[in-house]
């Protein structure tokens, strides 16, 4: 299987299935000299660990992390970073069934007719378990951003037909309740719609949408390699996400150039924009204000209502999925957006260090 690595400088290969001894993933790329320890990193899984609220999968998982190379006397090296979970609560027998189909939704028919053979045990690598190595990686690539001032925020904007209100922006509040809104009344709306998702033996599908602040003007490449095109690779490769979005997104096909446009104005001595419709990137290259993505997830295809499908004998049939399943998986997926966002905006930043002759003659002669 190829296409387990994301990345050119600062580049990560994840690792494992969701019912094997473990689940991982290893960092290339990352300079020497980054404080780092597991509880940096822990942080960040616990954002994503099943069981942690009633809108989660009940699967018990601590999710704890072990460095096992990369990082001594709490630096990293500047070698790979091989960084490793282990799975301790797979009921694999939950799965013995769907052997035998395929589930509507999931990964199952195309794995099949792609090798002839999948472990169906929790989707293998189709599972949402895989996202530990990128959180685990998006970790490392935040902890290196904040060296340089550069923060990357993720948030749960919509649940189902609940959306946030702008002017009740609290992010604060996103990191302290069950679905990642940063906005308490949104939120509790949001929690009745769950439970009432839930109440009916379906789910729901939701946006996550993501900030970039203080990204230098110039990173990203006018061409294949623009800045929203890697971006939008990173995203789209997260199960579930079935659109992205940059700045304004769908709405600037009812627009006009007129209103569209974002006009350049000089503030405290430098360049900026009096809007942001553009998202931050212009040509595929950052201009120096916010980056605003948004990812748009589907409902989780696992659902206890009966359903029907085809066997592998090409018999029609109705099936009862069994397991542990999430509700939702934008509550937990908010910090794998962060993590793939952190990911890309690193790598790119270390790409474009050999874009200007000035810059390499600066960092070899100081």
């Amino acid at each position: 299987m190829s296409g387990s690595t994301y990345g050119n400088i600062f580049k990560i290969t994840t690792w494992g299935e969701s019912h094997g001894s473990a689940i991982g993933v290893v960092v290339d790329g990352c300079p020497a000299g980054l404080s780092l320890c597991e509880e940096d990193i822990q942080k960040f899984l616990d954002r994503r660990k099943p069981g942690s609220s009633q809108f989660t999968t009940q699967r018990k998982e601590s999710d704890s992390v072990e460095i096992l190379s990369g990082v001594f006397e709490g630096k990293t090296t500047g070698t790979p970073i091989s960084l490793l979970v282990k799975n301790t609560s797979q009921r694999s027998s939950d799965y013995s069934d769907i052997a035998s189909y395929y589930r509507p939704g999931h990964a199952d028919y195309t794995f099949d007719m792609k090798y002839g053979f999948r472990d169906y045990r929790g989707g293998g690598r189709s599972s949402g378990r895989e996202t530990i190595g990128r959180v685990a990686a998006g970790a490392i690539a935040s902890k290196l951003l904040a060296e340089l001032g550069i923060t990357v925020t993720a948030y749960t904007e919509a649940i189902g037909p609940i959306r946030i209100n702008p002017e009740h922006f609290n992010i604060e509040e996103a990191r302290s309740n069950q679905t990642g809104m940063p906005d308490a009344e949104a939120s509790a709306k949001a929690e009745v719609y769950l439970k009432e998702c839930i109440e009916k033996l379906d789910s729901a599908g939701g946006v996550v949408s993501c900030i970039v602040k203080n990204l230098p003007a110039g990173i990203g490449e006018p061409v294949f390699d623009k800045l929203d095109a890697n971006l939008g690779k990173a995203i789209m490769s997260i199960g579930a996400v079935k659109a992205f979005e940059v700045g304004d997104g769908i709405k600037v096909a009812s627009t006009n150039g007129s209103l569209n446009n974002d006009s350049f104005c000089m503030t405290q001595g430098k360049i900026a924009k009096k809007t942001n419709h553009a998202g931050g990137i212009l040509g595929g290259i950052s201009d120096g204000s916010d980056v605003i993505i948004k990812a748009y997830f589907k409902p989780t295809p696992s659902i206890f209502q009966e359903q029907e499908t085809v066997n592998k004998n090409g018999e029609d049939i109705k099936i009862n999925i069994k397991g542990r399943h999430d509700p939702i998986v934008v509550t937990r997926a908010v910090v794998v957006v962060e993590a793939m966002t952190a990911i890309t905006i690193l790598d790119s930043l270390l790409q474009n260090m050999t874009s200007r002759l000035d810059g390499i003659k600066n960092f070899y002669r100081s």
